[in-house]
């Protein structure tokens, strides 16, 4: 695959799909979206509307459709919808693939890129993550807040594709005003991110807040540097070797968000809508258990917000 106008197909047009979506259209790629219900109508009718703290306001019009609607071939799928949507686009992913298409998913919880690979063994697929904050503010409106939009992405072992691809994809991702890395460990960056957002969210949630009450001393505070402590443990009792110290790093990054900013599955938590906290709260406890490590800070988070399902 070489750099010769890719076209990118965005699975999931919510605050990080809308995002890449956004900013790739800016600067005059290939992009194609996929969306559903009132959000996809608002984008039809007026265009996709970004607010952004790094490129201004916006009206975008990009061709947006559902995943059955879909039809064409995409040389990069990023796959931005929630952990618990990833089976519902298996079929979508199969559809627009060509035999050099590159998967590339971007999700909070950890090991999705292995799991879309289960599902699509004949797709190459990558894994990735973001740093972001971003969110639907309205029907065919996406908010992009503070100045963090970086997206880390590389192959698994045992995964084949050529540096030519990953660069072609740096390239546009960098004309476009977003920070890209390509990973020398995919393994170790995804599960940093997981612990990150993890933390990130599960603090939000448990006390409501905002992340501005996370960045400063107290309670909150506290729990987030708990739970970052107990992930990291996990981390190094499942391998990983981690280039600084994670509690140190995700406190870094908590004081860089935007004061006033909070989690997705805090947004999705309050309006009691489907959230993530399996992956994000529920799943951690899961993995401890398997490597017999003790979780004490997220299991007192856990009693707020029940079993897992």
């Amino acid at each position: 695959m070489t750099n010769n106008k890719l076209r990118y197909l965005i699975a999931g047009t919510g605050g990080v799909g809308g995002s890449i979506a956004a900013f790739l259209s800016l600067a005059g790629k290939d992009v194609t979206c996929i969306a559903r219900d009132g959000h996809l109508a608002a984008i039809r009718t007026r265009g996709l509307q970004l607010h952004s703290d790094l490129k201004g306001e916006h009206t975008l019009n990009i061709p947006t459709c559902t995943t059955e609607e879909f039809q064409g071939k995409a040389d990069v799928i990023f796959v931005c919808v929630k952990g618990y949507s990833v089976d519902s686009i298996t079929d979508l992913i199969k559809r627009a693939s060509h035999r050099h298409t590159v998967v590339i998913p971007i999700l909070n919880v950890y090991g999705t890129g292995p799991r879309i690979r289960r599902l699509v063994p004949d797709v190459t697929v990558l894994d990735g993550c973001i740093y972001i904050v971003a969110f639907v503010s309205a029907p065919g409106e996406v908010t992009q807040m503070g100045k963090i939009f970086r997206v880390v992405y590389g192959a698994h072992q045992g995964t084949d594709v050529s540096r030519e691809t990953l660069e072609a994809v740096q390239q546009d991702l960098q004309e476009s005003g977003i920070k890209a890395d390509i990973s020398t460990d995919i393994r170790r960056d995804t599960f940093v991110k997981w612990s990150f957002i993890s933390a990130m969210a599960v603090t939000g949630a448990y006390y409501d807040v905002p992340m501005g009450e996370v960045q400063k001393p107290g309670k909150a505070r506290d729990t987030f540097i708990g739970l970052s402590q107990e992930s990291a443990l996990l981390g190094k009792k499942m391998g990983i070797e981690f280039t600084e110290d994670l509690v140190a790093y995700n406190l870094k990054v908590m004081d860089k968000l935007a004061p006033e900013s909070t989690a997705s599955m805090q947004k999705d938590m309050a309006k009691g809508d489907e959230s993530e906290v399996q992956g994000l709260l529920f799943d951690v406890i899961a993995a401890a258990e398997e490597q017999g490590i003790e979780v004490p800070t997220y299991r007192m988070v856990a009693e707020k917000f029940g079993n897992p399902t």
